[in-house]
């Protein structure tokens, strides 16, 4: 089968329709499911709608008003507003969902991955209300949906575990006890939770107490359940997972393993399979292990049993998934198999359709998650506006995406934008070839991690295989640190300034239009940009002059200096250009996000430029002016403002969870002062140096723009203190 997988129109993944072992004949299904209501939104809405439609089945798309225009909405057959953008309000109200259901007479409820999909009680409920759920049982995602009772019940069965404390009381003293007998360093989890979320590193008892609290409320907010365990810390280990899937028939199976050790504050960014670290030996006994805690839950549908791996060869069991993972493309790329097609007929009562020696695999695949945060800026989360998306194409190549061109990112739901992965004949191509998609990768009008993850794929390190979980942390500096191509001596920014200046000529100046075209010999006028990220910085003028026919004399200033060159534009449509300069012909794309302001995708990255008038010009601002354009540059911009007259400002738009410090307290260069929570995450405004809070100007619940004043403090080194 062809592994390719265009955006606009992916091609089927495809599976057999061999019965499984002792099934001759197969069982008539028990159930024929007509119409699947999708209890979820973006790129996992889009993935399980594109199989039911493969398979003849109907779908109901449901959507909070945030996401009234959404791909996924305009996909399904059908699509029932269920209530405002916030997600406790909308995809995890489960009564809403409930009625969309009924309304639409949907009798199967797919939970994709997040939100609901690992709610023992929104499974009860479906099938209550008479519903097919298309998943797990629901006691047994209560059994693992709580890592304490999976803990337990895996080290019963003979799966090892990871040292650590589980007990009921759940006080900060008991904690200290139980963290100083397992030794330093520990993790703190959510007993409920999964994605990074609720989860904190602590190295020293000092760190203890707010990692507890952190962790508390985050867990609270994300899965209602404040619950929390420790663990041993094993430093250096890996993270391979394998996919289970059981029928009602008795049998159980894996489809392999993913190695999901690539993590940014314990959440995956790179899934490969197979993991580079399993001997054949070592896979079978992990494997095995899979199929036993499957077993062990008398496990039905799709989930996936995780596992620390130790530097020394060991591995011990870390929670079972009770859902669909975000990672399964690698296994689809590797198996040729559509695992929502599996999850259906499972549903249905089909009998699993391979055995476990019936399962193949070939080659290598690598997925990478496509997020709206900016790595320059301490990866803080980004909206905004997509004002060109442009996924790529090509011979064993997938994206799954939850985007088009103009959609709003907003601060409601999970970063996650997309996710772009690479099928090759052995590890170097498909990390080749996804590297190369990535680069091909258009998106315009908000920041994301695009070219960090090009850096990760082909940082050396990755390339050989030797990475563990701390290898984010371990190589930052080098990932951080962006490597520009000049073309002709020319920066990426000065680049970009030119590309946007050419795109601004008109295609035939007519009556009162303006152009750079000029009959008289007087010099043409100077368009002149700085960086969005910092307007302090230095500008970049470009000055065009027509030579003969598509010829350009360009005039590039920047820092005082001028130099002149030749260009020539071979194409220029909407916003693509193809100029030549120097003999190298450049490609390059160009959105204008709100006035002034620009994107352009040129020489493998993306800038952001504002254009400069030459006069004063009233502000206009757009929808996103005051939403989301000043998150992308607030982390400098706020500590110089910080500085210079004491107000602390929010680096990003959010909710205020908590406010650590009080009017009159004095606090050090460090200390937390406001934890703000936004697209799932939380961030903690610090104290950028010693000083007095003068003023609090938000309290808990409230939603902050960018840039909004959050308190005053008084530095204690003033002149005046």
């Amino acid at each position: 089968m062809s592994k390719t997988i265009r955006h606009a129109e992916p091609a089927p993944l495809t599976t057999t329709t061999q019965p499984a072992p002792n099934s001759s004949p197969a069982p008539a299904a028990t159930h024929l499911i007509r119409k699947v209501l999708v209890a979820n939104r973006g790129e996992i809405a889009r993935r399980v709608i594109r199989t039911c439609r493969e398979m003849g089945i109907a779908t109901v798309a449901v959507f909070s008003d945030a996401d009234a225009g959404a791909a996924h909405v305009r996909e399904a057959d059908e699509a029932i507003r269920i209530g405002p953008p916030a997600a406790s309000a909308s995809y995890l109200n489960v009564p809403a969902l409930i009625e969309a259901a009924a309304r639409t007479r949907a009798d199967a409820v797919h939970p994709g991955y997040g939100f609901l999909a690992e709610n023992a009680a929104f499974a009860a409920a479906c099938r209550d209300a008479g519903l097919i759920f298309i998943g797990p049982a629901p006691d047994v995602i209560a059994r693992m949906g709580s890592k304490r009772e999976a803990r337990r019940l895996m080290a019963a069965a003979g799966v090892p575990v990871v040292p650590g404390y589980d007990d009921a009381d759940q006080s900060d003293v008991h904690f200290a006890l139980a963290a100083r007998e397992i030794g330093y360093p520990v993790l703190v989890k959510a007993s409920a939770g999964g994605g990074g979320k609720g989860m904190r590193s602590v190295r020293a008892e000092g760190e203890l107490a707010e990692a507890l609290a952190g962790a508390r409320r985050e867990a609270l907010a994300a899965f209602g359940d404040a619950t929390l365990l420790l663990e041993k810390l094993i430093d250096e280990p890996r993270h391979v997972e394998f996919q289970i899937f059981g029928d009602a028939h008795g049998h159980l199976i894996h489809l392999g393993e993913r190695d999901c050790t690539i993590q940014r504050r314990h959440q995956k960014i790179v899934e490969e399979t197979p993991s580079p670290a399993l001997t054949p030996e070592l896979r079978a006994r992990m494997g095995a292990a899979a199929v036993t805690v499957g077993r062990r839950l008398n496990y039905t549908n799709a989930g996936t049993v995780e596992f620390i791996l130790a530097p020394t060869g060991d591995f011990y069991f870390l929670e079972v998934n009770t859902r669909l993972q975000v990672e399964h493309p690698v296994t689809e790329l590797a198996t040729g198999l559509d695992l929502v097609r599996w999850q259906i007929l499972v549903a249905e009562g089909h009998p699993l359709p391979l055995a476990q020696d019936a399962i193949r695999f070939s080659g290598h695949a690598v997925e990478v998650r496509l997020y709206a945060e900016d790595p320059a800026a301490g990866f803080l989360p980004q909206i905004g506006p997509v004002a060109r998306w442009r996924p790529p194409d090509g011979a064993d190549v997938r994206v799954d995406a939850g985007i088009q061109t103009g959609d709003a990112v907003t601060p409601h739901y999970d970063p996650l934008l997309a996710k772009i992965s690479a099928h090759g004949a052995d590890r170097a191509e498909a990390l080749r070839r996804l590297e190369h998609a990535l680069a091909r990768t258009v998106l315009l009008g908000l920041r994301t991690n695009q070219d960090y993850l090009r850096r990760v794929l082909l940082h050396p390190a990755h390339l050989a295989g030797q990475i563990s979980t701390a290898f984010v942390a371990r190589h930052a500096a080098e990932l951080l640190t962006p490597a520009d191509q000049p073309i002709a001596g020319l920066s990426g920014d000065a680049l970009a300034a030119l590309a946007v200046t050419i795109h601004r000529l008109p295609e035939r100046p007519g009556a009162g239009q303006s152009s750079q075209w000029r009959n008289n010999p007087g010099p043409s006028p100077l368009q002149r940009y700085t960086a969005l990220r910092d307007d302090a910085g230095p500008a970049i003028g470009i000055r065009l002059a027509p030579a003969t026919g598509n010829h350009l004399a360009v005039s590039i200033v920047s820092e005082n200096q001028e130099r002149t060159l030749d260009m020539l534009v071979h194409a220029r449509s909407g916003g693509d250009l193809a100029v030549e300069i120097d003999g190298r012909l450049v490609h390059a794309i160009c959105a204008e996000v709100a006035p002034g302001e620009w994107w352009v995708r040129v020489a493998g990255a993306t800038h952001a430029l504002r254009w400069m008038p030459p006069l004063p010009e009233p502000s206009v601002p757009s929808a996103f002016a005051t939403a989301a354009t000043p998150a992308m540059h607030a982390t400098s911009t706020a500590r110089r403002d910080a500085v210079a007259d004491g107000a602390i400002l929010a680096p990003m738009p959010g909710q205020v969870v908590a406010v650590t410090a009080g009017e009159g307290q004095a606090v050090r260069a460090g200390d937390p002062l406001v934890i703000l929570e936004a697209m799932k995450m939380e961030y903690t405004v610090r104290a950028p140096y010693a000083g007095v809070v003068t003023s609090l100007r938000c309290r808990p619940g409230d939603q902050v723009a960018p840039r909004a004043v959050l308190l005053e403090l008084h530095p204690l080194d003033h002149p005046s203190s």
